[in-house]
């Protein structure tokens, strides 16, 4: 299979980091990944060169010379470590908590291995960052969507992506063309931003109701983000509608739940105790805050919160026992 002209360069970079010598272009040919894909000297030589002034390009620091014991030797290749590592970096502690706490965030399969490369970098250069140091916050948004990846690559590309959208019943299935401006989290979900074209409109989209595989279209650098776009004012606006609520009926114990009491409304008496009605703005996360009433709480309608809180009860009691 072959390398990519990036990962080539990279392995090129470690290898003359890693030496004291100076390599000869043969010798980097034979050790060097990616080289040896080179069907004649003629076409390594171009590719060979063509990296070196990327190299430069780039600012790395790359030296030419020879070995001085060596009579008559080639010229060779290094890096001098010296001239080429970061300087000094000093971060005070918490700006320390906070490297760490993004690297729990970014808990994903997908990009565990950018963020272990990411730490070894940083404590190579002398920075004491400890992902298992508690820290003050604990993230708990994970990058656990399968669309997360392609559609954060499409960002940084700036190209179209085409994708299955489930709405919430009773909207169903639709594909969806978008020109994807950011990927955020809000609220404890995921969300991309950008420009649909099919309804020719700003549109926020929930990765979770993402169905099946997301597919680029076109070039990248196909669009450009707005300036000054708000990612966050836009999702904001789009799922918090003061009008579009889950109404829920809830029996409560006698005298008590009063954080519960103080947003709701008493329709009956029942059973020692009282139904109200509530509406929940967010009725995916309400299960949690109920279950946390325990006993003196019980939802009666409708019958997916009621699940969803037994179901957290059921697993607290297991977790006891």
């Amino acid at each position: 299979m072959a390398i990519a002209r990036a990962e080539r360069l990279v392995n090129l970079v470690l290898c003359l980091l890693s030496t004291r010598q100076y390599l000869t272009a043969d010798r980097i040919r034979a050790i060097v990944p990616g080289y040896h894909e080179a069907p004649t000297d003629e076409a390594f030589f171009r590719m060979f060169e063509r990296d070196k002034s990327e190299l430069r390009d780039l600012g790395v620091p790359l030296e030419t010379g020879r070995q001085s014991n060596a009579e008559g030797a080639e010229d060779g290749y290094r890096i001098a470590r010296r001239d080429y590592e970061l300087g000094d970096i000093d971060l005070e502690p918490d700006e320390a908590a906070a490297v760490a706490l993004a690297a729990r965030l970014w808990d994903s399969p997908q990009l565990t291995g950018a963020v272990h490369g990411a730490l070894i970098k940083l404590r190579a250069a002398g920075v004491d960052v400890d992902q298992d140091t508690p820290a003050a916050v604990e993230p708990k948004v994970r990058a656990n969507e399968p669309a997360f990846p392609p559609l954060l690559q499409a960002v940084q590309a700036g190209q179209v992506v085409t994708f299955g959208y489930r709405k919430p019943p009773p909207g169903g299935q639709k594909d969806r063309t978008v020109e994807p401006w950011g990927v955020v989290a809000w609220r404890g979900k995921w969300y991309l931003v950008g420009w649909d074209r099919d309804r020719d409109d700003t549109r926020c989209f929930r990765l979770s109701r993402v169905v099946g595989a997301v597919r680029t279209v076109g070039k990248p650098g196909a669009f450009k983000v707005p300036e000054g776009t708000d990612l966050m004012s836009l999702i904001a606006r789009t799922e918090v509608d003061p009008h579009h609520t889950a109404p829920a009926k809830i029996w409560v114990a006698k005298g008590r739940a009063q954080g519960l009491r103080r947003h709701a409304k008493v329709v009956e008496e029942r059973d020692g105790g009282d139904v109200v009605e509530i509406d929940l703005k967010f009725p995916d996360s309400a299960a949690k805050w109920l279950a946390g009433f325990g006993p003196d709480v019980v939802v009666l309608e409708p019958e997916v919160l009621a699940k969803s809180v037994r179901d957290r009860l059921q697993g607290a009691l297991e977790g006891a026992r």
